[in-house]
């Protein structure tokens, strides 16, 4: 998308919303986090779970200790909790016990994956070690994969569990949710699947190299703020040459903001010559903008954001996959 004197309210609306990313603090040394969500109620722990006080660490419940459903209704103001580093392993094993217990239904375990996941994703984004990034990136992707393989279902769940947050990695992870479920339909499988999603979870990987105040600034650009923003894309594709990324996960980075009508960033491509998987990130990184709240601008719902894209913004993307966006529409109407 160019910025320019005329450029369209619809235009507008995206630019101001893909532009808006906040940072997180990293987790606390030797501990990882967890969110509360990613509890089921009445289900022992295997794990000890902290909460912070005052800057300070204490324990909350211990291995074997649960929780009732109005306790965790009550603490999801708090959010998290910690988890001792040397307890990680069984932390994954009970949300790998959820994942695979029979009287949970799609939905519960959709929103137990999507939160536990969400704080691996924040330590992702966190990592200065790229190459560990890139290899934890893995484990991530395969568990959505596995559970879309499993529970036909599961894409209309996780579509309508949006957090309505734009935190960067809360972004990228949903953008890599979204782009699993649209590949699926347009006939992505195996490790074309898993390409897919690690190139939508990295596809922001260059604002690292964006300056921080504008990165975090609340509402939209300015012409010289916004110059600066759209050379994330180049940056990103550096960092993951560096690193030996595949060429589909650096092509789902420098190409997700190119259009088909030519006028997008960096290279301005025509809609034929934009490698198929960013084509898939472009769409779902305009549907996850559409669909969060900012400081500006209520979030749409995942239908009128679809509607959004497939009539005001039609022209800037793949015209097959937006009827696959409007497949899968239909599948989560029951879901939202």
């Amino acid at each position: 998308m160019s910025k320019s004197g005329n450029t369209n309210h619809s235009e507008t609306l995206v630019q101001s919303a893909l532009s808006e990313a906040i940072g997180s603090a990293p987790p606390s040394a030797g501990k990882f986090k967890i969110r509360v969500n990613s509890l089921i109620p009445d289900r022992p722990t295997t794990f000890d779970t902290f909460i912070m006080i005052n800057g300070r660490m204490v324990l909350y419940l211990r291995a074997g200790d649960k929780l009732s459903g109005n306790k965790i209704a009550h603490l999801q103001r708090a959010d998290v909790f910690y988890v001792p580093d040397e307890q990680r392993a069984f932390f994954k094993r009970y949300i790998f016990d959820r994942m695979n217990e029979a009287e949970l239904d799609v939905k519960t375990k959709a929103n137990v994956l999507r939160e536990s996941s969400m704080t691996l994703a924040e330590e992702i984004f966190e990592k200065e070690d790229v190459n560990e990034a890139l290899a934890d990136s893995k484990e991530l992707i395969t568990n959505f994969v596995e559970f879309m393989e499993q529970e036909p279902a599961a894409m209309s769940h996780l579509v309508g569990l949006s957090s309505h947050d734009f935190y960067t990695y809360n972004h990228s992870l949903d953008v890599a949710i979204y782009s699993l479920g649209l590949g699926q339909v347009a006939g992505y499988s195996g490790d074309d699947l898993q390409e897919l999603g690690r190139g939508a979870l990295f596809h922001d990987i260059g604002k690292r190299h964006v300056k921080a105040e504008i990165i975090c600034k609340q509402g939209p650009l300015d012409d010289v703020e916004w110059a600066q923003m759209q050379k994330h894309p180049q940056y990103g594709l550096k960092v993951l040459n560096e690193h030996g990324a595949s060429e589909a996960m650096k092509a789902c980075c420098f190409e997700h903001h190119e259009s088909f009508l030519g006028n997008g960033y960096p290279q301005q491509l025509p809609g034929n010559e934009i490698h198929p998987m960013a084509r898939i990130v472009a769409i779902t990184d305009t549907y996850d903008a559409l669909t969060t709240k900012r400081s500006y601008n209520e979030p749409m719902s995942p239908i009128a954001a679809v509607e959004f894209l497939s009539s005001k913004l039609a022209a800037k993307y793949d015209p097959n996959l937006l009827r696959a966006l409007n497949s899968i529409l239909f599948k989560i109407k029951p879901a939202v």
